[in-house]
C-alpha cells in the first residue's frame, strides 16, 4: 500500500476532530456493515503505526491519532445499537464523536424504558402486572400487561410478558 505524502497526514490530523465517524471511513451514512469493514480495513492499513513506521517524530504521532480515531469509528458503526445512538446524536446534537460507554448507557436506558414502559399509563400497569405474578395472579398479571399494551402496542417485551402469562 503506498504511503501517503506527510502534508496529507499533517492536514487531515488538524480536520479529525471536526469529521464525523463516516467521513473518517470514507462512507455514506446508509453504509451496509460490510461496507464499513471493508472502510475500516482500508483505512486503518493506510494509517496504522506499524504500516508507517519509517515516519519520524510529529508524524507517526499524527498517524497513531488517526489510526485510532479509525478503530474508535469502526467500533460505533460495526454495532447497530451503538450505531443507532451515534446517528440520533449526531443528527439532533451535532456530535461528531461519542464515547463507547455513552454508547452502552444509551442502549441500557432504551432497554429499561422498553421493560419499564416509556409512558406513565405503560409504566403504571406493567408495575401491577410485576405485583400480581409477586402473589401468584397470573390472570391478574396477563390483564395489566394487555392493559399496558393499549398504551404501548409496540412494547415488545410487554407482549413476552403477556405471552408468558397466557403459557401458565
Amino acid at each position: 500500500m503506498p504511503s501517503l505524502p506527510p502534508l496529507e497526514i499533517q492536514a487531515l490530523v488538524r480536520i479529525l476532530d471536526d469529521l464525523d465517524y463516516y467521513q473518517i471511513l470514507h462512507l455514506e451514512p446508509g453504509a451496509t456493515q460490510s461496507e464499513v469493514k471493508k472502510a475500516y480495513f482500508t483505512t486503518s492499513r493506510m494509517f496504522h503505526p506499524d504500516a508507517n513506521r519509517h515516519l519520524q517524530g510529529e508524524l507517526l504521532d499524527a498517524c497513531s491519532r488517526i489510526s485510532k480515531r479509525v478503530t474508535e469509528a469502526y467500533c460505533v458503526l460495526r454495532d447497530p445499537r451503538r450505531r443507532t445512538a451515534y446517528d440520533s446524536r449526531r443528527l439532533n446534537d451535532g456530535d461528531v464523536r461519542i464515547q463507547l460507554a455513552e454508547a452502552r448507557a444509551s442502549h441500557v436506558k432504551k432497554d429499561i424504558e422498553e421493560r419499564q414502559g416509556r409512558t406513565p399509563q405503560g409504566r403504571q400497569f406493567h408495575q401491577k402486572a410485576m405485583q400480581c405474578m409477586e402473589r401468584g395472579d397470573v390472570a391478574g398479571a396477563a390483564n395489566n400487561w394487555k392493559m399496558a399494551l393499549t398504551f404501548e402496542p409496540g412494547n415488545e417485551y410487554f407482549k413476552q410478558q403477556l405471552a408468558a402469562a397466557k403459557q401458565r
